[in-house]
């Protein structure tokens, strides 16, 4: 047992989960199982496999359009405008994205990586749909916030960035 471990230190969980996932990004492929092999031997066969590319055509697409649509649609400009306009939309969709990014963050960082619950959907079954939940409202808001400018353009042009937004983030982490 390492140091901490006794107290309960969540620390040293963090440090396993981390050097746990560093060692299966470096193993080795190796060939299916031929016959015999039991259900754990394949899976962990499966596990052991490379994961794909982080930068693949399917993401560097939703980036290259995320950035053209906030070139050529002055999206950054706009967004600006509607904020100063005191749009009650706005402001709205904005508070219901923080409270959807806090159960994330709540999930992924504190659940996950602090206290080792992996299955944290398991045993907190509401987290998900709670963040779905303010996650669609706040798409709702900021589509109807954002009507006068693009019209019905809004909701494709949202949804570009939205994947822009998700492809980025995929490659740092």
């Amino acid at each position: 047992m390492e140091a901490g471990e006794e107290r309960g230190d969540p620390l040293p969980r963090l440090r396993r989960h981390l050097r746990q996932g560093a060692e299966l990004r470096v193993l080795p492929l190796q060939p299916p199982l031929q016959g015999g092999g039991t259900a754990e031997e394949s899976t962990a066969v499966e596990k052991k496999k490379k994961p794909s590319p982080r930068l693949n055509f399917h993401s560097a697409f939703w980036i290259l359009a995320s950035i053209a649509v906030t070139y050529y649609f002055d999206f950054l400009k706009s967004v600006k405008e509607t904020i100063q306009a005191d749009s009650w939309w706005f402001a709205s969709g904005s508070c219901l994205l923080a409270a959807c990014l806090s159960v994330a963050f709540y999930c992924i960082i504190y659940l996950e990586w602090y206290r080792g619950i992996e299955d944290y959907d398991v045993r907190y079954p509401i987290l998900i749909p709670v963040s779905t939940a303010t996650f669609i409202a706040a798409a709702i808001c900021f589509n109807v916030a954002l009507w006068p400018v693009w019209s019905f353009m809004t909701p494709l042009l949202l949804f570009i960035q939205f994947m822009g937004v998700v492809m980025l983030v995929s490659l740092l982490g």
